[in-house]
Formats: C-alpha cells, structure tokens, sequence
C-alpha cells in the first residue's frame, strides 16, 4: 500500500510572532498529528521543501524534525526520511469531533448577584507592543531586563535538588525569597519583620485581596482614595464592605476627611496611585495616630517604592507602625515583569497566620519553581542591578516627559516626587480622554484615560496617565507631539 505524503503547504508559521521558528514548525507538525490530518505511517515534506516553502533555513526545519523524533512523534525510515510514527501511546482527536456548546445562561443569571465584565477597569490595547508610541503603565522594558540572567535562575532552580524540593506538596513560601525579602527588601523601607510575620501572594493585589477578605467577614466601613485604584474600590464592594472614598489632594489622603465610624483605610501613601503624590510625613504621622485613637486599621499599597532616581523614598507608612495597625503590601511585578505575578504581604503575627490559610484555600501557595528562580535573581544580585539601570532610563524619560510636555498645553497635574514611571497628566476642560485614547490609537498611541480612577457616575473626564516604562526615549517626543495635535483637532 502507498504511502501517504503530507505536502508542505499544510503548514504555515506566524511572522509576527517573536516565539522562535523552530518551536513554531515542531508546533505545527504535533497539531496535525493530533489532529489526524497526518495519519500514522505518512511521510511528512523534506526538510528541503519544508524549508523552502516557510522561507527558514533548511536547518531550523532539520532541527524542528529531530526534536520530534526524540519525543516519539515522527520516526525515521532509510529512504523515506520522516514519517508520523505509528504508535498509540499518543492520543488523537478528529477534527470535527467537537459539539456545539449547551447555553443556559438563564439559570447562572440568576444566581450571579453582579456582572464583574461590566466593571470599570483598566485596559490597555492587547497589541499595545507593537505600536511605535506606547505610553503604557507598569509594563516591563525588554531592552532592560537581565534576559540571561534571569534564563540561569530558571535553570539553577530546575535542578534536581531545588526540584525535589520546590516540587513538593508541602512547599509553601520559599526560604530563599523569604529571607531576601525580610533582610534586603524591607529595611529599605525601614521595616523590620520575622518569617511569621511574611506572606507570599501572587503579587500585591492578591495581598490586597487577601486583607480585604478576611476584614469583611464582619461588617465593615471602609475608606478608599479618590483617584484610587478601581480593584481596590471594587473588590471592598463586591466583598461587602459599606466603602466611602475620599479625595485627594498635593499631599495625599487627608486624614482629617476619614468618617466616623471607619475601621480601614485604603491608602498608596508612597506614590499615589494613579496621580504619583506623596503623602507628607505630617499626614502620615496624622493617620497613624487616628487609626489608633479611632481605632481602625491601614492597608498600604507600596507598589513602586524602588523607582526612586530623584530622592529617596519616605519611609513606609508600616515603618512607624508602633501599634501594629499596617498591613503592608509590596510586590516585585514593577521592577521584574507583570507576568510574574509575586509579591507579598506584611503584618502581625496572628494577621498573617490567617491570611496564610485563606490563601490555601484559594491556591495553596504560589509556584514553587516561580518562587526559588525570583530568590535566585534577587540574591545573586542581578534585581540590584536591574533596578540602577531602570532609575538611570527612566530618569531620562521622564525628562524627555517634561520637556516635551511643556511645549504642549497639556498639564502635569501629579507626579512621584521621588521619581516613579508615570506621569498624572490634564487635558484642557472638555475634552473625553477615553474618547481621545480610541483617536490615539489611530496614530499608534496609547495613553490611559483617568476615569476608571475615579468614584461615581461625574468623573472628571480630562486626566490620564503617561507610563514611561516602554517607550524609548527617543520617540517621547513625537508621542506627545501627537497627543497635543489630536487634542487641537477636537
């Protein structure tokens, strides 16, 4: 019986994407054979047409196939070259064989009390990289980060010692980044603590998250920022809690706004989020001593302490907590990358202890292997190193920032004053950033509407924010050049 051949131009590979074109090809080869386009026994393209029909080199194809043959998936025959082995240890599935999805969204509408699609959050465009002029907030710069260094923490927390370990059941925060954390990350902000004293989260808002849940298993009245970060505002309602939001100001919350009968408070005392404002060491003393004499308590959101290139920062709030009323949340997200997703939460003992437990019942404890290769990059230090090249970059950007903004009519109306990687920026009254942000995009500009940020139905419509961690710092200039042409335009 002939042998089947499969032709080459089955086969294709996405060009815009940055995954290397071997793995593509090994991809593309494994998604036909388990999909039964090629049969067992099929002889797949040579390497040779392969090759020229994707436009790689006859080698990466070459590569790509013996890879495929060590997995188990083709088989190599004199003569024949590469066929599909024919084996059943690998599982197949028909196109074809899929059935139409069941709907009965009736029944779950009834019992979902909230539609959480439908609140107000902050979105930036999924292609926002590829744009010339991105304005993002909180991305990583590619051009900075410790790439091979990083690549070595991964393979050094791979081997087989740290794998038997991290691997466990039973591992939860690891030592390693636990200790980095209580010696090197929070004396810098003057806080001093033990291992009880620590969790591990999966990044600062899951500690947020954390604090929030175990404070509203009683009733709670809760105070938020305005501006303020929206998760914070939402997850307080969709937990219960009864929340009031107070506005700030060049100084930050003020403290003698908080209502009677408040028992936490919800600040970003370092840099404000979204405006970057400081909270002034008097206001900070102010809330420490009513939350004592008030009695209520503080969670603290420190989420870019380290960006500091013009001053350094002010002590935390938790660093003069002398009557143990801070919860301290920090989170390396900022200076690694976002899709790291570590970070941790501080306070008291007992605090912690339960915060330990509700996190088991969500999740465990965060991975492992995730865990010990962030401890590698910041004990060994390559995290110091990166976070003296991100101050140097962007204090140049944010130069460029204030350079090019001032040629404009558009107003710095916040920015951190040690340093940070945003800008809190005022369009001229009337204008609809959000209106403006979807015009941008036409220009390849991406900037962050302000209304999110705000509580209630009569937001302000003018403010956004500028992020400078991803954008070179040549086109700075054109960007914003751009922005104050749109601006003109309406």
């Amino acid at each position: 019986m002939a042998k089947i051949r499969i032709a080459a131009d089955v086969f294709f590979l996405d060009r815009t994407s940055k995954r290397p074109l071997q793995t593509q090809i090994r991809e593309a080869v494994i998604a036909s054979i388990l999909s039964t386009q090629a049969l067992p026994g099929s002889i797949m393209p040579s390497s040779r047409k392969l090759a020229e029909h994707l436009g790689v080199a006859r080698m990466t194809v070459t590569l790509a196939y013996q890879d495929l043959v060590d997995q188990g998936y083709l088989e190599t025959k004199s003569r024949s070259g590469y066929l599909v082995a024919d084996t059943d240890a690998i599982p197949r599935l028909k196109i074809g064989d899929f059935k139409e999805p069941i709907t009965n969204s009736d029944v779950w509408k009834d019992l979902l009390s909230e539609n959480l699609a439908e609140r107000r959050r902050i979105i930036k465009p999924k292609d926002w990289r590829t744009l010339p002029y991105p304005f993002v907030f909180g991305e990583m710069d590619s051009t900075i980060f410790k790439h091979s260094a990083w690549r070595e923490c991964a393979r050094q927390a791979m081997g087989k010692r740290d794998f038997d370990l991290m691997a466990s059941n039973e591992a939860t925060d690891d030592p390693v980044l636990v200790n980095y954390i209580l010696s090197r990350m929070l004396p810098r902000r003057g806080i001093t603590a033990i291992p009880s004293q620590l969790l591990i989260t999966v990044g600062a808002q899951h500690a947020i998250w954390l604090a929030i849940e175990l404070l509203t298993r009683t009733p709670l009245k809760a105070v938020c920022e305005n501006p303020g970060y929206p998760d914070t505002l939402q997850a307080l309602r969709w937990c219960g809690a009864d929340v009031t939001t107070v506005d700030v100001d060049q100084h930050g919350l003020p403290p003698d706004d908080i209502p009677v009968g408040t028992k936490a408070v919800f600040v970003t005392p370092s840099h404000h989020a979204p405006t970057g404002t400081t909270m002034s060491r008097s206001r900070r003393a102010q809330l420490l001593e009513q939350a004592q004499a008030r009695d209520f308590v503080i969670v603290e959101d420190d989420y870019e302490f380290e960006m500091s290139f013009i001053e350094p920062p002010s002590p935390a709030l938790k660093a003069n907590d002398k009557d143990q009323r801070v919860l301290y949340a920090g989170s390396f997200s900022k200076a690694l990358f976002p899709g790291l997703r570590l970070g941790y939460l501080v306070g008291p003992e007992p605090v912690i202890a339960e915060a330990r437990e509700l996190r088991s019942m969500m999740l465990r404890h965060p991975p492992g292997h995730l865990q010990r290769t962030a401890a590698y990059f910041l004990a060994q230090g390559h995290y110091d190193l990166l976070i003296r090249d991100m101050r140097r970059k962007f204090a140049q950007r944010r130069k460029a920032m204030i350079e090019a903004l001032g040629k404009t009519n558009l107003e710095i109306a916040g920015a951190a004053q040690f340093g940070g990687s945003s800008l809190w920026i005022r369009a001229p009254s009337g204008i609809n950033t959000e209106n403006l942000a979807r015009e941008l995009i036409n220009d390849g500009v991406v900037i962050e509407p302000g209304a999110p940020f705000f509580n209630g139905d009569n937001a302000p419509t003018e403010f956004f924010r500028l992020g400078y961690s991803s954008i070179p710092v040549e086109r700075i200039e054109d960007g914003i050049r751009l922005i104050a042409e749109r601006i003109q335009k309406r």
